[in-house]
């Protein structure tokens, strides 16, 4: 955390429209351990993470991202943070205690790129598997591709520029890189981090209120490579064979859960600090700064939002 009173991203909403394929998917592929259901709702965590739920799948006729949470510190946090949405230009919408499994109070926003995103503080804690007392490194019984904790999101819209400002200047963010047009006129993408990662979220210019991909963090390059085999083991559409970001520095591979939306598992990258300083990309070099190693974007990868 960077001092501005938010710790990390928390939590992920995703509708699906082919529901019960989705939640075996993200239970025995993914490797996510169900926490709760109710009537239209079923919540996942990953094994490596001590809150109640990360994900929640939300029965749909369209595929996307309902909404993003990021935790933080504390209440008072919460009610300084709600102030400061409020004076950016941001409706804020008071979310009520046990609205949703496990889940405090929440405050809920839309931001300018159409996006809906929480902030909370409270939410049932509920340990991992290799608890607190002389832990092993992991637990036995893992299942599937089994990442230690959702990681980012990388979202789509237009004004990409004014999106950056708000999380910066009213929350606080680091932009730790940014994609500009060659005359540096325009901004066309931004990673911005609240804790130490490269980028808890990002956005690049594209259609409003759409989401890009949705990623978890893995321990290594291997399991990377070993969530491929499984991937294709499982017939899974594999959009990006594992490979390397120049962006963020991540190693990585895409590829689709059963309602088309876009995830990603990610290793590697760097440490952020309040300090860190913006690494900038220029239009030209996109193909690069996303796929390192290929050096050019295919196709469904800049036109394929959920």
């Amino acid at each position: 955390m960077n001092g501005n009173g938010i710790e990390r991203v928390g939590r992920i909403q995703l509708r699906q429209f082919d529901f019960e394929k989705s939640v075996d998917y993200y239970t025995n592929i993914i490797g996510l351990d169900i926490t709760g259901r109710d009537e239209n709702r079923v919540y996942l965590k990953a094994w490596d993470e001590w809150d109640h739920h990360s994900v929640i799948l939300e029965k749909s006729d369209s595929a996307g991202m309902d909404h993003i949470a990021f935790k933080v510190t504390n209440n008072d946090a919460l009610e300084r943070l709600e102030h400061r949405i409020e004076q950016f230009g941001c409706t804020v919408h008071r979310v009520s205690n046990r609205t949703r499994i496990g889940e405090g109070e929440a405050i809920r926003f839309i931001i300018p790129t159409g996006h809906t995103f929480e902030l909370y503080n409270e939410i049932e804690y509920v340990g991992v598997p290799t608890g607190r007392l002389n832990p092993h490194p992991w637990p036995d019984g893992l299942r599937g591709i089994s990442p230690h904790r959702l990681d980012h999101a990388l979202l789509s819209g237009d004004d990409v520029k004014t999106t950056t400002r708000f999380f910066t200047e009213a929350l606080g963010f680091v932009q730790t890189e940014k994609v500009i047009s060659i005359d540096g006129e325009e901004l066309i993408a931004s990673f911005l981090s609240t804790s130490m990662t490269g980028h808890d979220v990002a956005f690049i210019k594209g259609p409003d209120a759409k989401l890009h991909h949705v990623g978890f963090y893995l321990d290594n390059w291997y399991e990377v490579l070993k969530a491929s085999d499984i991937l294709s083991r499982n017939e899974v559409e594999i959009e990006v064979t594992p490979t390397r970001h120049g962006i963020t520095r991540g190693e990585t591979i895409y590829f689709y859960d059963p309602s088309g939306n876009r995830n990603e598992v990610y290793t590697g990258g760097y440490a952020v600090y309040s300090d860190f300083p913006t690494i900038t990309w220029t239009e030209d070099k996109i193909g690069t700064g996303i796929f390192y190693h290929r050096r050019q974007l295919n196709e469904t990868f800049s036109s394929v939002f959920s």
